[in-house]
């Protein structure tokens, strides 16, 4: 199995937007992303988006325009030498209560599934308290940014909660990071690489590797009134995953 490269999009790649993005006129790109796109294609491993879009859930978006959005995204992206693997998204309300909604792993067990990944060495980069959450319940090297809902969130008295994760000031600070951590566990010191890095303040709760603490299973417990036919299939792929790590 190989790594990969899992990254949110608003915030990470484009402006967020409060009345959300949806046409291509409303995607802004965060200055810097591109390129930092182009610098984490040239380290060789999958690069994968993985965004929650309710909007789809809540009828202001079709799945095709949506689709067609991510298509023009992954073309900017090419144009500017980057690469993006595939896109997967979750179009649920969060009062579904889906598996695939961040904080919840769902679509990073989904990719790790489809695609042969082993989470436990790959990235997430997302700019919110619940893609820390979620990177770290995948098992996934977690980093969040300051861009997008990054310096707000990370402000919030419940930000204290977390630890183990990384902090970058933007995609192109991560995309430097991960590719010294990439140099490093190529010769086995991976682990070993301080979060002085990237220059993190303690005070955000930023620690070292040794400390992270995947929340797996935590993540995934939901009762029976929960499941539908769809959370049958993501727990089967889930559990099919764990046994073959």
């Amino acid at each position: 199995m190989q790594p990969a490269i899992f990254l949110d999009r608003d915030g990470v790649i484009n402006e967020n937007r409060v009345d959300h993005v949806l046409r291509w006129d409303d995607f802004a790109p965060i200055p810097g992303s591109l390129d930092a796109l182009r610098r984490l294609s040239r380290l060789g491993l999958p690069i994968f988006v993985v965004t929650n879009q309710a909007v789809v859930g809540r009828g202001a978006l079709t799945p095709a325009a949506l689709d067609e959005l991510h298509a023009r995204m992954g073309t900017l992206a090419a144009r500017h030498g980057g690469r993006i693997t595939h896109v997967y998204t979750c179009p649920h309300r969060p009062e579904e209560r889906c598996l695939c909604r961040k904080p919840r792993p769902g679509l990073f067990l989904r990719a790790a599934w489809e695609r042969g990944l082993d989470l436990a060495r790959s990235y997430y980069v997302g700019d919110a308290l619940s893609d820390i959450a979620a990177g770290q319940a995948a098992g996934c090297v977690t980093i969040a940014v300051q861009t997008g809902r990054g310096r707000t969130q990370l402000a919030l008295p419940e930000a204290r909660r977390y630890s183990g994760y990384h902090l970058a000031r933007d995609l192109a600070d991560a995309a430097r990071f991960i590719g010294r951590h990439r140099a490093l566990a190529t010769r086995g010191m991976g682990a070993r690489l301080a979060p002085a890095l990237l220059g993190a303040p303690a005070a955000l709760g930023v620690t070292d590797f040794g400390d992270m603490q995947p929340a797996t299973k935590v993540a995934w417990q939901t009762t029976a009134t929960e499941v539908t036919p769809g959370h049958c299939q993501q727990r089967h792929q889930y559990r099919q995953y764990r046994r073959g790590l």
